[in-house]
């Protein structure tokens, strides 16, 4: 089962087209994945046969939010279910580094009858085992990590231990540079079942005219004339390395 993060409609039909079995949908592909606007997810959802899974998360950094941004995840669930989303992406943490347990059991709640995935706040927590257990325990149904290192393929031995802890309970759902020089290998050790993949391409901007002495975002390392959008091409070769 492959699930591609997608950061536009156009990334999203691109990913079904390709064969995908679900979308994580978001902004911000910079920041790590932010919510995405209300009309992109109406679009998606126009477009889109396979199953939606929308992110919430009202900016980057970290996981820690004020009452005010909780309660723009609120809203923005409530959102994704009048649009027929069919699932969640989100979580919140503490400052201490555990889960909020009550206020993501809150956000499991209303997201109901919606698929929830706690995201990769999880690899943020301090004891990773702990956190699996009250996941369970709040009835999340799944859980995007990338083992607690920057890649799945760096936590591949906690990613192992968390599958067998998971007793079939919770999925656990390897991301982060899963690609298809290495599904193969994170399916065989982990036993994972489920696998997120951005298998993206930065495409140059169509502008003939580039100001070069501005930069819109404020960062001058991210990319003013290019954008990533899905690449049908790595889907294709990532999907035949996972069903080999």
């Amino acid at each position: 089962m492959l699930e591609i993060c997608c950061y536009s409609v156009k990334s999203a039909i691109i990913a079904e087209q390709a064969g995908a079995n679900r979308i994580e949908l978001c902004a911000g592909v910079y920041e790590g994945g932010t919510t995405p606007s209300l009309a992109t997810i109406q679009l998606v959802k126009e477009k889109l046969n396979i199953p939606v899974h929308v992110i919430i998360r009202p900016r980057g950094a970290d996981f820690c939010y004020s009452d005010i941004e909780f309660e723009c995840m609120k809203k923005d669930i409530l959102s994704c279910k009048e649009e027929g989303v069919e699932g969640i992406v989100s979580g919140v943490l503490l400052a201490d580094g555990n889960i909020d347990r009550e206020r993501t059991k809150e956000l499991v709640d209303l997201a109901k009858p919606m698929s929830f995935t706690f995201h990769r706040a999880f690899d943020m927590v301090e004891n990773h085992f702990e956190a699996l257990h009250e996941l369970m325990e709040m009835g999340v149904d799944r859980i995007l990590t990338s083992g607690g290192m920057q890649t799945a393929e760096e936590g591949i031995d906690l990613l192992k231990e968390l599958v067998n802890r998971s007793e079939g309970r919770i999925i656990i759902m390897p991301g982060s540079g899963v690609n298809e020089n290495n599904i193969g290998k994170l399916k065989e050790i982990t036993g994972a079942s489920e696998f997120h993949c951005s298998a993206k391409k930065l495409v140059k901007s169509k502008m003939k005219y580039q100001n070069p002495n501005i930069n819109m975002g404020g960062e001058g390392s991210i990319p003013e004339f290019e954008y990533y959008e899905a690449d049908s091409d790595k889907i294709k070769k990532v999907l035949s390395k996972l069903h080999s």
